[in-house]
């Protein structure tokens, strides 16, 4: 693998930031207003949400986020070096109004939301937090398993034999000894998949690393479930330090997503030709009300078009419908599909 980080990519630091911010922002259990805008766009905030109209437990949420946006022109603190996009998590509990904010360095599309809990699938999607990897680190004689939770390592496994390193005179002859090394090998290996298929649970990757043959070795004694998460990881090894790991975590993550939104891509063009997608905002608008909509396709720069107040409900409607949203980020996809001043659609089933 590449070292090279791709400028798109989060730097490591902001990432370990922001998952440690969004594990706090998960223990919120409560119907919660999300806000995401672009930095120098608080007052145009401030003024939506004072346009619209809420329920009155929700009135007094958006009152003291519009207070954070304006103390926010003042300090716009950021996870990165400088913030594109702020954040903000408002929730009541216990009577009292609860406000969070973060700023990354990273565009992310502007939402006004209000949901059952805090909305930070742009966060999991664009900036790859809260994945869920598992980390192999492997010689021919021991093996450590770490299970990460976005940057935390929520499980950890470590297995060992004794290898004898080389023949030694009298004895058994030299072919038998190896034969027996490779075998007891092969069983210690055996060992290790089957113990990563009992941690790997609802794992995202599965990351094999390690000096020598031994991480190639290894991945024939795998399943074919394992086998299609799974990628090797050059230049790691039991010293690798932290951060670089998380480096490597984040480049593959960013290159699974890519492979996973061309995958939906690819769908979207077939099931087009099956009369199952949309692609009009007022047919889709209408589609998402009537819960007809499967997958919301959503260009994550929508706000720069007039459109965005709509597209901006419509995710909402999605959110509160069960429809999956989908954020296109690279260029090349939104400019294909023309999305940039729309959304896409994914049906459940034709409609009118």
């Amino acid at each position: 693998m590449k070292n090279n980080k791709d400028s798109s990519e989060i730097s490591s630091a902001e990432w370990l930031s922001l998952n440690q911010f969004l594990y706090e922002v998960k223990q919120i259990d409560s119907p919660c207003v999300s806000v995401y805008y672009p930095y120098g766009k608080g007052q145009e905030t401030i003024f939506l949400l004072q346009k619209t109209r809420r329920k009155e437990p929700f009135e007094k949420i958006e009152l003291e986020i519009e207070k954070r946006i304006t103390k926010l022109k003042e300090n716009p603190s950021s996870a990165g070096k400088f913030a594109k996009t702020l954040c903000i998590f408002g929730w009541i509990k216990n009577g009292k109004v609860n406000i969070k904010n973060i700023g990354t360095s990273k565009k992310l599309p502007y939402i006004y939301m209000i949901s059952k809990r805090p909305y930070i699938k742009p966060f999991n999607d664009i900036l790859k937090t809260n994945y869920d990897v598992l980390l192999v680190t492997l010689d021919q004689k021991s093996a450590r398993i770490q299970k990460f939770h976005g940057s935390q390592i929520v499980q950890e496994a470590k297995l060992r034999i004794y290898l004898q390193g080389r023949h030694r005179k009298g004895g058994q002859s030299q072919g038998r000894f190896l034969r027996a090394r490779q075998t007891k090998i092969h069983v210690f290996f055996k060992k290790v998949a089957d113990k990563v298929k009992t941690m790997d649970s609802n794992s995202t990757l599965i990351l094999l690393g390690g000096i020598g043959l031994a991480k190639t070795e290894f991945y024939g004694e795998l399943d074919s479930e394992l086998i299609e998460k799974c990628r090797f990881v050059e230049n790691l090894s039991f010293s690798t330090p932290i951060n670089e790991i998380h480096k490597k975590i984040i480049h593959l993550l960013y290159q699974h997503r890519r492979k996973h939104v061309a995958e939906i891509i690819e769908k979207y063009e077939k099931l087009f030709k099956e009369g199952l997608t949309a692609k009009r905002n007022d047919v889709i608008y209408k589609a998402l009300e009537i819960g007809a909509v499967k997958t919301l396709i959503v260009s994550a720069e929508y706000h720069t078009h007039p459109q965005f107040k709509k597209i901006m409900k419509m995710l909402e409607i999605a959110k509160n419908t069960s429809a999956k949203i989908e954020f296109a980020v690279s260029p090349k996809i939104i400019k294909k599909l023309e999305i940039h001043d729309s959304v896409l659609a994914i049906l459940r089933y034709r409609i009118k």
